[in-house]
């Protein structure tokens, strides 16, 4: 007998079967969303056509402007508009709802090619970012908060490897269309989003099309990348986000310009961060993917070294991805618990699920935790009455693998 999850994904498998189809035959594409940008919430498109699409806020007709004209490597162009506070509907756009209950969260989602290292990105096991984005969308989500690397396809597909074959490369519109537009459309119209910078957003890699497309602040035509964006806060209900663009902070060794760069952004955020406030960052701080003799490796040593004493009590958690796994770490510090989750569809993190506990990064010693690796999904946070979360993790078929709950920078988390 089909299970009712059972026959749900095959129906997004067919879906997304056919969606791919008559993705390939469109000789027209246009790509709608709202996300959360310094001003308040915008709409935002990316379109081929001559002009700029128009929506219909409160039923009347707006005219979006353009935002970036079509240029070298990116034949698009992209539209935004600010949506009134108070708006009520926007067609065909997602607006919030007035209460938020359940906010989506993923990072990570670009699939693989690079040189020798090369995933296979026709095949929605290996590289199921589409799949993830459809259940995702299927919960209906008040927000989906992507924590960065967007943007994975640098390098042709070798010859003759069928796993990568036909993919596009570089820095184009080709790439961030295969990578994240196509796989994310139909969640890009189901909730608002907020977007966070990752590394693989950088000038020197994917930042063109992140500065384009996705990033929260004016596209500097003359430059055509945004160099490191300053903090901004997303005012939500009962809930501030405090986004941090830290792409290029140095881990494996202190970086004392970035350091001093980073710790005014950490003082800015204090001085404007209400209770509760999420700090929202791709680069995790006190976050370690792994073990090396024991000890672990692969924690940022700058941003530790920015962050010291500046993260604000108001401060009750910590998201970001970076690493490619499922993790949450409570501190025996007076610090936010740090979520990661960076599984959403480039290649995993491999090895052992080791009991962070007791695991010391720059003086911060983890007092429980949990480390998932070598799974693909994406987190859910959910509203408790208490004004608690919680965390679920679920794979990418929908099924829940882990659960916590998180209140006042305090976790816990049932085993299984």
């Amino acid at each position: 007998m089909v299970s009712m999850r059972q026959a749900v994904v095959a129906g997004l498998s067919l879906s997304l079967a056919l969606a791919a189809s008559a993705f390939s035959a469109a000789r027209s594409e246009t790509y709608f969303w709202v996300q959360h940008a310094p001003g308040g919430l915008e709409a935002r498109a990316v379109t081929d056509q001559s002009t700029c699409p128009q929506a219909r806020i409160d039923g009347a007709r707006a005219a979006m402007k353009m935002r970036a004209a079509p240029g070298r490597h990116f034949p698009v162009r992209v539209c935004s508009l600010p949506v009134p506070a108070g708006a009520t509907s926007a067609v065909p756009l997602a607006l919030p709802d007035k209460e938020l209950r359940r906010i989506a969260v993923i990072g990570d989602t670009g699939c693989r090619v690079k040189g020798t290292y090369v995933q296979a990105c026709n095949d929605p096991k290996q590289w199921p970012f589409a799949l993830i984005a459809q259940v995702i969308a299927q919960t209906r989500p008040d927000l989906v908060i992507h924590v960065g690397d967007y943007h994975y396809r640098e390098t042709p597909c070798p010859a003759g490897n069928l796993g990568c074959a036909g993919s596009p490369s570089g820095d184009t519109w080709a790439v961030w269309r295969a990578d994240f537009f196509a796989p994310a459309d139909t969640l890009l119209k189901t909730a608002p989003w907020v977007f966070v910078r990752g590394n693989h957003e950088e000038c020197s890699r994917g930042g063109h099309g992140w500065s384009r497309a996705l990033e929260p602040f004016a596209f500097d035509a003359a430059k055509g990348c945004n160099g490191t964006a300053k903090p901004f806060a997303a005012r939500l209900p009962g809930l501030t986000l405090a986004v941090v663009d830290v792409a290029s902070a140095k881990e494996e060794t202190v970086d004392e310009v970035e350091a001093k760069l980073f710790r005014r952004q950490y003082q800015d955020v204090a001085e404007w961060a209400r209770k509760p406030t999420w700090l929202l960052q791709h680069r995790p701080i006190w976050s370690a993917p792994a073990l090396f003799g024991g000890q672990p490796v692969g924690y940022n040593k700058t941003l530790a070294v920015a962050a010291n004493g500046l993260i604000p009590a108001q401060v009750t958690m910590m998201l970001s991805g970076h690493h490619h796994m499922f993790q949450v770490l409570e501190y025996q510090s007076d610090l936010p618990p740090q979520v990661v989750s960076g599984n959403g569809g480039d290649t995993l993190n491999a090895g052992p699920n080791d009991d962070p506990a007791g695991w010391v990064m720059a003086g911060v010693t983890v007092k429980s935790g949990i480390n998932m690796l070598g799974t693909f999904g994406y987190s859910l946070l959910e509203k408790q009455a208490d004004d608690g979360w919680r965390l679920t993790a679920y794979d990418r078929l929908g099924a829940a693998l882990r659960s916590c709950l998180i209140k006042d920078r305090t976790v816990s988390c049932p085993p299984r």
